[in-house]
């Protein structure tokens, strides 16, 4: 469902990046549980999964500021890493747990972690020559390697990265701040993503245009059929 904030049609798109188009081939946890092993760790990924949300629930939400946020984000995903790893490791001392996160923050940036949603390069192929296109995310700089990997960072011409933008969604002004750098009007985007906070709300209250990707009740193939008629109305 596309929600219009604009008379014409867009110069650019904006993508959310994780569950818009690319997707965890596992679950955290098998993963963790995966790098546990190679430091010969047994654990458990149900549990993992489990004291990951509660643990990434705890994290407290960060105000936006006016530069990039220090090292990347690393610290605040260490901090998270050693929360989870006090409650399903707890004998675990300390230069074991940085020994788990290291590789665990490294493996999070291979692309054979994450896969694409099946339509996401043709919908790319058919948007690019048309609209600027551009990935906003609640991601750190490991992004960059992802969307290699995956193939379709040629189709972008700005990442905007919260942790580099110095701004986190729900928050609006991370959108604004996007806005700035690529010098348009809110009307002159629509913003594409899969949470109804994040996404959708923040977006909106930024006053982009949006467009509601709820699979599988519709898919990016959507996208391009709302844009396509909006083109010929």
């Amino acid at each position: 469902m596309a929600k219009n904030n604009r008379e014409k049609p867009p110069k650019a798109i904006f993508f959310d990046a994780l569950g818009t188009l690319f997707y965890l081939t596992r679950t955290v946890g098998h993963h963790y549980a995966l790098v546990g092993a190679e430091i010969g760790l047994k654990l458990d990924a149900d549990k993992l999964d489990r004291v990951f949300v509660w643990a990434a629930n705890r994290m407290p939400t960060r105000s936006a500021i006016d530069r990039p946020r220090e090292n990347d984000d690393k610290h605040w995903w260490r901090e998270l890493v050693h929360i989870v790893l006090a409650q399903v490791a707890p004998s675990l001392g300390e230069i074991d747990q940085d020994n788990f996160f290291e590789i665990a923050y490294e493996h999070f940036a291979e692309p054979g972690v994450w896969e694409l949603y099946p339509e996401v390069p043709g919908v790319l192929e058919q948007l690019e020559p048309r609209f600027q296109l551009a990935v906003i995310s609640n991601f750190d700089g490991r992004l960059r390697f992802i969307l290699e990997g995956l193939g379709i960072s040629k189709f972008f011409k700005r990442l905007f990265i919260s942790s580099e933008i110095g701004a986190d969604k729900p928050d609006p002004e991370i959108f604004r701040r996007a806005l700035k750098l690529i010098d348009l009007e809110p009307n002159q985007v629509i913003h594409v993503g899969d949470d109804p906070q994040r996404d959708w709300e923040a977006a909106s209250e930024a006053g982009l245009s949006i467009f509601e990707l709820d699979r599988p009740k519709n898919s990016l193939r959507d996208l391009v059929t709302a844009l396509t008629t909006n083109r010929h109305e």
